[in-house]
């Protein structure tokens, strides 16, 4: 072969390749590019924009994802699963959950008299918050449910500005005190893109007042003083705060209904008894023991925050809402599932482990839980059932030291067995501290037992 058909050869494999390295640095060069761009603003944001439809304008990536809370897939030992609904004008739904006071009717009896005894179905996503607190029977009881509900199922932020004239506590106060079925209509979507980020800065932000006090009072306890959780948190921390605004226990405080956050004595379930024995607080009278009792709510954060994971700094964001990449931009998902569900991105970044290793590690703790679970369950159930013997005798009229500490003790074991069968992990979050609360369970259960049978005892000597 002649040198100048090397030569050609040559120029064209050097053109070849100029070509290519361009290519490459002009892909690097529009990544780059890309990534210092994260959003575009198509529309303006404000403080008063709750609705995320507007937001997934200039965040198209998140609010798809976002769009996903109207999944419903299951894992072993969670998730929900859509039942079809001929919807009504009384309930629009087309789809529903399963009933679980259904599936075990050892809740009725726990909850005998109270509204979750009526209705208490598999929870869903986040798409059907609002929906499906509007539309639960427990709506129906007599009496109805305050606006306070709204706090943790809907898109409170712009309503509590303009109930408080742009101060969202006094906001937050006046919505508390309205009737739910009044005040409902004032709220158009669940959680939405405003409740957790400043539209300014993107940055994450507590927008619910009842968390900013509670956990003032919980860093308090740990020698921070005056915290502010929008100035002092770190940006880790409130990668939890934001979940734990509303994923939490709580109760309704006083005639106005002030949402309260009970951690003055700490985030553990007994520590959380503890302060409602102090303020002498129960949610009502127990229809087949005469006893005041107490319901949980779901207390998420409080349990995590018992687990290792907590302790290792990683926050409820990392596995419920991990980090994807969307070409070149890293992308918080907003689907907020089961880390089951996404094994790869919500585990495996930390865990060198196989899909399958890790989904066998969760499902083993989870069905161990559930075996403890139901021996608590059936102590507290054999004690309600030998308890209702004594369920009309009147304690201001007829006082007996004996039955009031039976009663406390159903209290006790009730709320303590509640609050983890109302911690929506299953027991994964904190698998030491489930099976410590549902231990102690057991034993109210089984004093309260011997206290019955003294009470039988007595009754049998005319005592």
């Amino acid at each position: 072969m002649s040198n100048r058909k090397w030569m050609f050869i040559a120029v064209g494999v050097a053109a070849i390749a100029t070509v290519l390295v361009t290519a490459l640095l002009v892909n690097i060069f529009e990544r780059k590019t890309e990534a210092k761009n994260p959003f575009y603003r198509v529309v303006e944001i404000t403080d008063d924009t709750d609705d995320p439809a507007v937001w997934g304008k200039n965040f198209p990536f998140q609010y798809d994802s976002y769009l996903l809370t109207a999944d419903m897939k299951r894992t072993k030992w969670g998730g929900s699963e859509a039942f079809p609904h001929i919807p009504t004008d009384k309930d629009p739904r087309s789809t529903v959950t399963v009933e679980r006071i259904d599936e075990d009717p050892r809740l009725k009896v726990m909850w005998a008299g109270y509204a979750f005894a009526k209705d208490f179905r598999e929870d869903r996503g986040h798409a059907y918050m609002l929906s499906d607190q509007m539309f639960t029977e427990r709506q129906n009881v007599p009496g109805g449910q305050p606006g306070t509900c709204l706090n943790c199922h809907a898109s409170t932020y712009v309503l509590y500005k303009k109930l408080g004239n742009g101060d969202i506590t006094k906001g937050f106060e006046e919505m508390n005190k309205i009737p739910y079925k009044e005040v409902v209509h004032s709220v158009k979507h669940p959680v939405s893109c405003i409740d957790c980020h400043d539209p300014a800065t993107m940055s994450l932000r507590v927008t619910r007042p009842a968390f900013m006090e509670a956990i003032k009072l919980v860093k308090a306890q740990q020698g921070i003083k005056e915290f502010d959780v929008n100035k002092d948190a770190t940006r880790q921390e409130m990668r939890t705060y934001v979940c734990g605004q509303c994923h939490v226990e709580y109760y309704f405080k006083g005639p106005e209904k002030r949402l309260t956050y009970p951690w003055a004595k700490g985030l553990k379930a007994d520590q959380i008894v503890a302060y409602y024995n102090e303020v002498g607080f129960t949610d009502w009278t127990h229809a087949l023991t005469g006893a005041k009792v107490l319901k949980a709510q779901h207390p998420e954060f409080e349990m995590f925050n018992q687990g290792t994971h907590a302790r290792a700094g990683v926050a409820c964001v990392d596995c419920h809402m991990p980090y994807q990449r969307v070409g070149a931009m890293k992308v918080t998902d907003h689907h907020v599932q089961s880390p089951v569900l996404n094994i790869n991105k919500a585990c495996q970044t930390c865990h060198n482990v196989p899909e399958k290793e890790l989904k066998d590690r969760v499902e083993a703790i989870q069905d161990r839980h559930d075996e403890l679970r139901n021996v608590a369950f059936n102590a507290l159930i054999d004690f309600i059932n030998d308890l209702k013997e004594f369920k009309d005798i009147d304690l201001e009229r007829t006082p007996n030291p004996t039955l009031k500490q039976a009663r406390q003790l159903q209290k006790e074991a009730q709320f303590l067995f509640d609050f983890v069968e109302s911690e929506n992990s299953s027991g994964f979050h904190a698998p030491q501290e489930a099976a410590r609360i549902l231990g102690l369970s057991i034993d109210r259960s089984r004093q309260g037992q011997k206290l019955v049978a003294e009470l039988r005892r007595n009754k049998v000597a005319g005592k």
